[in-house]
């Protein structure tokens, strides 16, 4: 169970970095805020594609494998773009 958590942080962290590349804008949240956030869109995606019936919500199967890939980086990318529009838009206001 420990093993399969540390597994899961380490696949959102890895897919908010990703997430980081492919989401332009300068929300500035600097890679580490990427990174937290992939992790958040790493469950938010798993969460998401098992009410789908998509997931891999299965406890006996192993975590890392393309599919869990992918569903953590459409999630991260999800979530870091959903951030930046609301910090995004916060940005560079009441500057003259």
């Amino acid at each position: 169970m420990l093993v399969t958590i540390i597994a899961w942080i380490v696949l959102g962290a890895i897919a908010g970095y990703i997430a980081g590349f492919l989401v332009k804008g300068d929300e500035g949240m600097g890679i580490i805020g990427h990174i937290v956030l992939g992790i958040v869109g790493a469950v938010v995606g798993g969460f998401a594609a098992n009410l789908l019936g998509i997931g891999t919500g299965r406890a006996n199967e192993d975590v890392v494998n393309i599919q869990s890939i992918i569903i953590a980086v459409v999630g991260a990318v999800i979530v870091v773009f959903v951030v930046g529009m609301f910090t995004g838009s916060r940005r560079g206001r009441g500057t003259v």
